[in-house]
């Protein structure tokens, strides 16, 4: 469930009243960290050429439905994917080009900048790997579709949530909207010491 590219698939709000109704997400304002939303095939893959390698429609409405009001945090790679801040979402790039601005987007050098311009609202780690990578261990919660099939890309992801427990899941079969099987799982950090 990385950041979509484009955005192009993504629906209007009346139709995210068809997600399934095991699709809804509640939101723990309680926690202090981000989520990260990723979607990973069972070897790793995130994305290929600068893209999503599959097409999951109805992933990419409940990323809308996650994410919607919130702040969504990614790195320039994955900004350049999509070609513009998406709709209804506060969008902050990670990068350490200090000349590297765009119209409607806030820029971060460093995570620990980005969670501070997030300050205290509902954020949103997207991408790509290296964003992963680097604000996975400040995450309380993240939320996997797992995409259950073997995927050729360029882009993979080491996702260790062995500080996480599994709070819910959901398996999504295969249709003509969604090319692959998925199963939706949400991980919530264990209490930190």
């Amino acid at each position: 469930m990385n950041a979509p590219s484009s955005d192009s698939p993504e629906k209007t709000p009346e139709r995210d009243q068809n997600l399934p109704s095991n699709a809804s997400i509640d939101r723990d304002t309680s926690l202090s960290g981000p989520t990260a939303l990723v979607a990973i095939s069972k070897d790793g893959v995130i994305g290929d050429k600068g893209d999503l390698p599959w097409r999951l429609s109805s992933d990419l409405r409940r990323f809308k439905k996650i994410t919607m009001g919130g702040v969504l945090i990614m790195g320039r790679k994955t900004y350049d994917s999509i070609g513009r801040p998406l709709p209804g979402r506060t969008t902050i790039v990670l990068t350490r080009d200090p000349n590297w601005r765009c119209d409607g987007v806030i820029t971060a050098s460093s995570p620990e900048e980005a969670i501070k311009i997030a300050a205290n609202r509902e954020s949103f780690v997207v991408g790509g790997a290296e964003i992963y990578r680097l604000l996975l261990p400040l995450c309380d919660r993240v939320f996997v579709t797992q995409v259950l099939a073997s995927i050729d890309g360029d882009t993979r992801l080491k996702l260790d949530l062995s500080d996480f427990q599994v709070e819910r899941q959901s398996r999504h079969p295969s249709s003509e909207v969604d090319e692959y099987e998925t199963e939706f799982v949400e991980y919530h950090r264990e209490k930190r010491s």
